[in-house]
């Protein structure tokens, strides 16, 4: 029963992530507060370091300096949109090939889960300046060709070939179903490998909450899968 009301939690997730990365962060002054009326903050140190004070205005600099994307953060937007178009395209396959209806609910789910995904990361890239990465990378649900679909990406964790593409495309009824799950949940831990890489280098609060969705969301559906083989 829970799972029919996963790719809805996902997508409330997602709209919640993206108000909050197209909002600005402000400074709260209490009004006429006086900044000498804040008491002062306590910085842990470094390993081997002790803790220091520091101004509530150092505090706020530090914070915002944490929260600014790095390289990790941007190329972890910018892959994942590629990889999850490629899952829509394998999704879109199953409405017609599959044989097992519970294959053709699992492709409906991860579309409905992954394409709000794509317009957050989307948005996040283009708040940042990094608007053209990532984009046009395949027509998504559908099931047909861009690059997310014919070039190859198999150097992405997870990432199906164009050869093993065009032989899910060609197979039908079982064989479809196992080798649709059989290249998915490659994909999907695919997916759970980038997150945590960018979990362990990145630096954007953002990334960092749909990193963390990503990698439970798809590790859950991958022992999923698992039983439907």
């Amino acid at each position: 029963m829970a799972d029919r009301h996963r790719p809805r939690a996902t997508a409330v997730l997602g709209t919640a992530l993206l108000a909050a990365l197209l909002v600005p962060l402000t400074g709260c002054t209490g009004g006429g507060e006086d900044r000498a009326d804040r008491p002062p903050v306590l910085a842990p140190g470094k390993p081997g370091e002790e803790a220091r004070t520091i101004s509530p205005e150092e505090a706020a600099a530090a914070g915002r300096r944490q929260n600014r994307p790095n390289a990790a953060d941007v190329e972890f937007m910018t892959m994942m949109i590629v990889h999850h178009e490629q899952a829509l395209v394998m999704s879109g396959l199953a409405p017609k090939r599959a044989e097992d209806n519970r294959v053709t609910k699992l492709a409906d789910r991860i579309a409905t889960a992954q394409e709000p995904e794509i317009r957050l990361m989307r948005a996040w890239l283009k708040q940042h300046g990094k608007d053209g990465a990532g984009a046009g990378h395949g027509e998504g649900h559908g099931g047909h060709g861009g690059p997310a679909d014919h070039e190859d990406h198999s150097s992405m964790p997870g990432m199906a070939s164009p050869a093993q593409l065009a032989d899910l495309r060609a197979a039908r009824g079982a064989r479809f179903d196992r080798l649709f799950l059989d290249l998915m949940i490659d994909h999907h831990q695919g997916a759970v490998t980038m997150s945590r890489d960018v979990l362990a280098k990145g630096s954007d609060i953002a990334v960092q909450e749909l990193a963390t969705e990503i990698a439970a969301q798809q590790a859950a559906e991958v022992g999923r899968m698992r039983t439907l083989r």
